[in-house]
């Protein structure tokens, strides 16, 4: 099987890629670890576990190279190393959970799993450059290990399939390296193999133009180099003379970046002139870091004219990936511009190798996004004394773990908020889906509507014709479409219910030849317990209330008024104050207020103190005026059947928005005198303020949030005390 499963060529790089990594792991691993490694793969090998994957790569081979570049280009780690290497073998179930837990410990049987875990996701038909893929990506690597592997092992197989003959394959794996992993890399400090995967991105998907800039860069390296050599003579003496210890190096940038740059710039590579870096790498003791950092500069920009536009310092404030440098850009020889970086050796391991390097486990918590879990990353950043890798074991990926990422059966990708339900997947997917939802198949399992939904669940939404929506819907959506949607559809449906059972009634009514009265209908309502005109109708609609009942009680109603009406001389009559209605019926405002469909209005932003009354619209809702509002008067002339008593029960718990207005004469600093008071008050918050001015004298309007009418009396009292303001009134 052996002969035939390995040309001669990898047997002969196995036989070499093994002792490298003998060398390169010598120090971390036990004894006898690598051999083990490779009897177990031999062993696999014989017993036909082994395949050659989709691009016709030799797994065994690919993962060797994997592990070797681990140890290159980042460092080497005895679980990483070996999970590399057991995992095509625990996919096939050669090796079982239990035995590799057994022979190999709890930590690379999570390392592994990551990694199968992962590899599920890729089975999926997700497209990979939606943004939500990457997000899953990293919530299905929830240790920060499994994802470093996936970048190395990309670039193994980007460096593989250089010349494979299918080259439609060729590019997806480079648009996906491109999308998906060099930005990966990047955030985690990984620079080096960032722009490798960049340069062959390009090289695969666009040959003749990453030829072209490789060919023209070729040619002008001997001058290129004799320039770079010219200009930091200079820099040399004058550091030399200092007490620092250094080196400089000169860079040319990376093909991908120099096409980048004549995309933006649109221009050729002859124009370019910041084709190359000079680094200048100072050994430094951590407490001296930025002054021996900023020392170099100094010299620099006295021997080199800088272009302050073009600093960027990264030493005050890192980047989110922990990178730290000094970046100039100066007028060197022959008028050309030059970008001189500089940092400390510290600092470069950093760059070169990326936060890998340095990290060490101190049980890091998300908070919200990447960049955020990164600087809490660079806060922990030490020495890599103690061996990096193992610093690395348990840190956790749960970056996005107040999101869940769920597909379709068809595999579309979807992102919700932590706590959606099925009935929230619903409405994401459409609003008419989520209304006939009647509940969903999770991966395979039939599940209600208030199913909480994990990542990587997939979702098949089971509809009926005859589901409606229902206000208990609101326990457990989290999601506002759905909200808004269910509180919408619940309140269309009341509505057209509403209006068939006025239609009933006033049909009913004329058919018995009783002429329908308002004022005694509204009465009616009253006496059989609705608050509303439109639950009132809504409940006929319903066929929860017999319109024969409502007749029976509104000819009782007009009997009890017609008995009471008695004949009697205008003389005896006194003028009395008439009985308020609603005194039997009083509107109470408060933080328990359940069943109610009640609003503030508008016209004159009530607040918690203010004698207010309710007044029932037209569409069943009770708007709570001032009694003071400017549109009172006309309310109760018009309508009186449809005002209510209102008071206020309590504290509810909640500020709200009163309008002043101030007159004053306009002084310097008087605004920030009045906002000055405002901010001192507890209990007051101001949401905006606009101030006119005409001929010295100042007219404003501020919005305050206030709890009650005495907060709001005795902020107007001190705003009164202000030098040079006038008046201060309440704008109704």
């Amino acid at each position: 099987m052996e002969e035939k499963y390995l040309t001669p060529e990898e047997k002969k790089y196995m036989l070499t890629a093994f002792r490298k990594l003998l060398a390169h792991t010598h120090d971390v691993t036990e004894r006898g670890d690598i051999a083990k490694v490779r009897h177990i793969i031999n062993e696999g090998i014989h017993q036909n576990h082994y395949r050659r994957d989709r691009y016709g790569i030799n797994p065994t081979v690919h993962n060797l190279s994997t592990a070797l570049a681990l140890c290159e280009m980042i460092s080497p780690d005895r679980n990483m190393i070996i999970a590399i290497l057991l995992f095509n073998l625990c996919k096939t179930e050669f090796i079982p959970e239990e035995e590799l837990i057994k022979e190999w410990g709890d930590d690379i049987a999570k390392l592994i799993r990551g990694l199968l875990k992962v590899s599920t996701l890729y089975s999926r038909q997700a497209a990979v450059e939606s943004d939500n893929f990457r997000k899953l990506l990293l919530t299905f690597a929830e240790d920060i290990r499994v994802i470093i592997i996936m970048i190395i092992d990309r670039l193994v197989l980007m460096r593989a399939i250089n010349h494979h003959p299918n080259e439609k394959m060729v590019h997806d794996v480079a648009y996906e390296a491109n999308y998906l992993y060099a930005p990966l890399a990047h955030r985690l400090g990984l620079y080096a193999i960032k722009s490798e995967l960049e340069d062959m991105s390009l090289k695969y998907t666009n040959r003749e133009t990453y030829t072209e800039i490789a060919r023209k860069l070729n040619e002008t390296k001997t001058s290129r180099d004799a320039y770079i050599a010219e200009f930091i003579r200079p820099i040399k003496e004058k550091l030399g003379a200092t007490n620092l210890k250094f080196e400089v190096k000169g860079r040319t940038k990376s093909i991908y970046s120099i096409w980048n740059k004549l995309r933006k710039q649109k221009n050729d590579i002859e124009h370019i002139y910041d084709l190359f870096a000079i680094r200048i790498i100072i050994d430094s003791e951590p407490a001296n870091e930025k002054s021996d950092c900023w020392l170099a500069y100094s010299i620099i920009t006295d021997l080199y004219r800088p272009n302050p536009s073009r600093l960027k310092d990264w030493l005050s404030i890192p980047k989110s990936n922990g990178y730290e440098s000094l970046h100039i850009t100066v007028y060197g020889p022959d008028q050309r511009w030059v970008e001189v970086q500089i940092r400390t050796k510290r600092m470069d391991l950093i760059a070169e190798k990326g936060l890998a390097a340095h990290w060490r486990y101190k049980g890091i918590k998300s908070e919200g996004n990447l960049d955020v879990w990164m600087n809490n990353v660079r806060d922990i950043l030490e020495t890599a004394e103690t061996g990096p890798m193992e610093l690395m074991k348990n840190m956790k990926m749960d970056i996005y773990d107040k999101e869940v990422f769920v597909f379709t059966p068809k595999g579309d990708l979807y992102k919700l908020p932590y706590g959606a339900s099925v009935l929230d997947f619903a409405f994401n997917i459409h609003s008419n889906l989520g209304i006939k939802c009647t509940g969903g198949k999770v991966n395979g399992k039939n599940e209600r509507l208030n199913y909480k939904l994990k990542s990587g669940d997939t979702v098949e939404i089971l509809t009926s014709t005859t589901q409606v929506p229902k206000l208990d819907w609101l326990n457990f959506v989290v999601t506002s479409k759905a909200r808004n949607k269910i509180r919408q559809t619940v309140h269309e449906m009341n509505n057209r219910s509403a209006t068939l059972g006025k239609e009933l009634v006033e049909r009913r009514f004329k058919n018995r030849k009783i002429e329908l009265q308002e004022p005694t209908i509204m009465k009616v309502i009253k006496k059989m317990g609705y608050k509303t005109v439109t639950d009132f109708y809504y409940a006929v609609g319903d066929e929860r209330l017999d319109i024969n009942d409502i007749i029976a009680e509104y000819e009782a109603v007009e009997r009890k008024a017609a008995e009471s009406a008695e004949i009697r001389s205008a003389e005896e009559f006194q003028l009395v104050k008439e009985e308020d209605d609603n005194t039997d019926d009083v509107l109470v405002i408060g933080d328990n207020i359940k069943g109610i469909n009640y609003r503030l209005a508008k016209c004159c932003n009530p607040i918690f103190g203010d004698d207010v009354f309710g007044f029932i619209s037209a569409e069943g809702v009770i708007k709570v005026h001032r009694c003071d509002c400017p549109n009172a008067a006309n309310i109760k002339e018009k309508y009186p059947y449809r005002v209510i008593t209102t008071r206020w029960s309590g504290k509810l718990g909640q500020q709200f928005g009163a309008t002043l207005r101030i007159i004053g004469h306009d002084d310097i600093g008087i605004v920030t005198n009045i906002t000055s008071i405002i901010n001192k008050e507890k209990d007051v918050t101001l949401r905006s303020i606009s101030i006119n001015s005409n001929d010295n004298i100042f007219q404003g309007f501020l919005i305050v949030g206030v709890n009650d009418t005495t907060t709001l009396n005795n902020l107007i009292k001190k705003l009164k005390t202000v030098k040079g303001v006038k008046d201060v009134q309440r704008s109704k």
